[in-house]
């Protein structure tokens, strides 16, 4: 019985273990072989470089650039959908009419593509007749014509607005799921102990929510790592390199200038600060595991 067992749990994994090897195991390999060579991306005639394309990016001003970039972006990441989340999700929270309308209404935008999002908020930002010139202009009189996506001091923090807008309803989700699995009577006695609303919220439903804002910000921060479609969509790392992130420059340097294996050099590093993320991830989950069982 335990043989046949054995060959039904070998049979059925087999076919997804196959297609995970083919398509994430292998091409993660090949990336950091030729991240030691200088490949081209077509020419089978390369050589072996070592360490030198990792020693290039160190003096490399275009990577530093795109590593700040990435620095301001990841961590307005965490910040703007986690708090807008976390704040939509403390006024959903209530047993009002409708409720549940607004929930699905500020949960739509993580349900679609970051090509359409980033679409979307191109139309807002369009300099003449963009619903935001449009909106600045009811306030001042006359509609500015200003190109958010084309000036270098504007276009990365126009992108955070667009990716935030979207993720904010992930993170709403997430913190919606650990609102309800606060005990009531914990709210019912600060309450009664003359604690106020806001008291109420800090000391008793925020340190709850922890484990949610694990989760949230972890997911927060693996996501805009690998984001890429939507900074393509939007400004396609420009004006001027000005909101280039790691991915965006990785693309630009493997398929644009034909240095695949200086871009899998850039890949590596990205991927090595991605796992440090998701080790730090499972390390605070597995504290959270520990503190609440």
């Amino acid at each position: 019985m335990k043989h046949r067992e054995l060959f039904w749990r070998i049979a059925l994994l087999f076919l997804p273990v196959s297609v995970f090897g083919v398509f994430v195991v292998w091409p993660l390999l090949n990336t950091f072989y030729y991240s030691f060579t200088d490949w081209n991306g077509f020419n089978p005639d390369f050589r072996f470089v070592g360490l030198r394309n990792f020693a290039g990016v160190v003096t490399d001003r275009l990577f530093t650039n795109a590593t700040l970039n990435t620095l301001i972006w990841t961590l307005s990441a965490i910040v703007l959908p986690t708090l807008g989340g976390l704040t939509l999700a403390l006024m959903l929270d209530v047993r009002v009419p409708g409720a549940g309308v607004f929930k699905s209404i500020f949960y739509l935008p993580i349900c679609l593509a970051a090509v359409v999002v980033g679409q979307i908020w191109n139309w807002i930002y369009q300099p003449d007749w963009g619903l935001l010139n449009a909106a600045i202009g009811v306030f001042t009189g006359e509609p500015p014509v200003f190109a958010w996506l084309a000036e270098p001091q504007t276009a990365l923090y126009a992108v955070i607005v667009a990716w935030s807008w979207q993720q904010m309803g992930l993170a709403m989700v997430i913190f919606l799921a650990g609102l309800t699995s606060i005990p009531p009577y914990l709210i019912e006695a600060a309450e009664i102990e003359g604690a106020t609303r806001r008291q109420r919220i800090r000391h008793v439903v925020l340190a709850l929510l922890r484990p949610a804002t694990v989760v949230a910000v972890a997911l927060s921060v693996i996501n805009s790592l690998k984001a890429f479609d939507i900074l393509y969509i939007m400004t396609g790392g420009g004006p001027f390199h000005s909101s280039d992130t790691l991915a965006m420059y990785m693309y630009s340097e493997s398929f644009k200038k034909y240095r695949m294996g200086y871009g899998s050099s850039i890949s590596v590093i990205l991927f090595l600060m991605t796992l440090s993320v998701i080790a730090v991830y499972f390390r605070q989950l597995k504290k959270l595991d520990e503190l609440y069982d």
